[in-house]
């Protein structure tokens, strides 16, 4: 048998973190066995679903690099043969029209409700032959009375419902527009799913639609609901616990990669390893071996994780990412250092690509004035005589390298006879305006000999005004 899985989000939203795991759970059992991953959007609320959101669900497939083997199919391509299954079902014998009005039915649920019961539909419809003049009825399915629906769950083991506990659920609305539980069984079953693998929230819709499936005759196949992914507080998932949205976390300055390794590890995990390459993924993961209980989003975890990609990365492959970050913080990056000798600088410096470009904006963006703790400690008296050679120094450099400039550096420690920091702070705080910065010798080689040779005479001018104002 060949292993088909799919991801069937409905485009009413971004691509959410516990959509894109879903995802990841599908794509890595496909993968490792050599099976085949089929991207489907379940648009036919056309009220909620639109263009944008369809579009979110490609860029965050894209980004996180979950490609499909097939598709994506669209269900409101398919509306016609899931108005054939509807009659095929009426005309069997297993679905019939329902003519209860809304408020006909609500009210049967509300006197449920009060004498303790489970709201069901009645069933009111059910053996009715006649119809109601001037009424669209719904349609609805005939689900088998006596019995169970039984299946082995991949991750939850053997699930049991009895048939007493559903109802006739709606398969066609007034309109005739198919519903959920019709449209997604008659999609698994033509497109020859062998694994579904959803969310837990589904648990309810399963014992229904292999009941339409058992009416169609058709093989079920193996169902693996995986549990909710909670935020750190044990609520579920939401908005306020941060970015939720998989391209959040792109402008956030997160590796596709890291969020991979993250979310696999949500639920999942082989002995003791936290990092996993995604060929290694492919090679682990089993969904049997995914937790039955839901976990909890760690942000913290999630930066470790991105840290230790970004550490670790070929600085070529930063290149990109990082560009898109420093132009979403408006650097030209055309017209300042080079953006591979950045990566090359800040790489040990920064959890998230954001950061590596909010501590990259001093080599785009002139400072406006001195950090007051930086230049009282650092800017006094002492300081323009070493700011002064080594501005000289910097000027005749024939070649602005990191060697060379670093041996200024040390050159101008000796020939003062000073420890290293009483010449490089003042320069530090000179060239940045802050007493934090990269390597000395590669701010200097990054912020260029123009920028550098004005900053050092704006700190010299500085302590000098300072000084005129104490003398006068």
């Amino acid at each position: 048998m060949t292993v088909r899985t799919r991801f069937a989000p409905s485009p009413t939203g971004y691509l959410h973190v516990g959509g894109a795991r879903t995802a990841l759970f599908s794509w890595l059992y496909a993968k490792k066995t050599s099976g085949q991953f089929i991207l489907r959007i379940e648009d036919t609320d056309r009220e909620r679903s639109t263009d944008e959101s369809v579009k979110a669900i490609f860029d965050g497939m894209e980004w996180l690099g979950l490609s499909h083997d097939e598709g994506p199919f669209f269900q409101t391509d398919r509306i016609p043969r899931y108005l054939e299954i509807i009659q095929q079902l009426l005309d069997q014998g297993d679905a019939y029209h329902c003519y209860c009005s809304a408020e006909e039915v609500e009210a049967v649920r509300e006197e449920q409700r009060a004498n303790k019961q489970k709201p069901r539909y009645s069933g009111k419809c059910r053996h009715r032959t006649d119809s109601v003049d001037g009424v669209s009825p719904v349609v609805r399915f005939k689900n088998p009375e006596q019995g169970q629906v039984v299946f082995d769950d991949l991750v939850r083991g053997e699930i049991s419902i009895s048939n007493e506990e559903l109802d006739d659920l709606i398969i066609a609305r007034s309109d005739g527009t198919p519903t959920y539980n019709l449209t997604v069984v008659v999609d698994d079953l033509d497109m020859n799913m062998s694994h579904i693998i959803r969310g837990d929230d589904h648990i309810n819709n399963t014992p229904r639609q292999i009941n339409i499936m058992k009416a169609l005759g058709a093989e079920q196949p193996k169902f693996a609901h995986v549990p909710m992914i909670l935020g750190d507080d044990g609520a579920r998932l939401s908005k306020r616990h941060g970015a939720v949205s998989v391209m959040q976390y792109r402008d956030d300055g997160y590796l596709p990669e890291a969020l991979l390794n993250y979310l696999v590890r949500l639920g999942w995990s082989h002995g003791d390893k936290e990092l996993f390459s995604r060929e290694e993924m492919i090679e682990l993961f089993d969904i049997s071996d995914v937790n039955k209980t839901a976990s909890a989003f760690n942000t913290e975890k999630l930066q470790w994780i991105n840290q230790q990609y970004i550490m670790s990365a070929d600085p070529a492959s930063l290149v990109e990412p990082l560009t898109f970050q420093l132009n979403a913080l408006g650097c030209d990056v055309f017209n300042g250092p080079d953006v591979l000798e950045l990566v090359k600088t800040q790489q040990e410096r920064a959890k998230t690509l954001k950061e590596m470009a909010e501590k990259s904006l001093l080599f785009y963006n002139d400072y406006d004035e001195f950090d007051e703790k930086a230049a009282k400690k650092n800017l006094k008296a002492v300081a323009v005589e070493p700011l002064n050679i080594m501005l000289g120094k910097f000027q005749q450099l024939p070649e602005w390298s990191k060697e060379a400039l670093h041996q200024v550096i040390i050159e101008t420690a000796e020939t003062l006879d000073v420890k290293l920091g009483k010449v490089a702070q003042p320069l530090r705080v000179s060239l940045t305006g802050t007493s934090v910065s990269p390597s000395l010798d590669a701010t200097l080689f990054l912020m260029g000999r123009e920028t550098c040779l004005r900053n050092i005479q704006r700190g010299i001018d500085f302590i000098n005004n300072k000084i005129s104002a104490q003398e006068g």
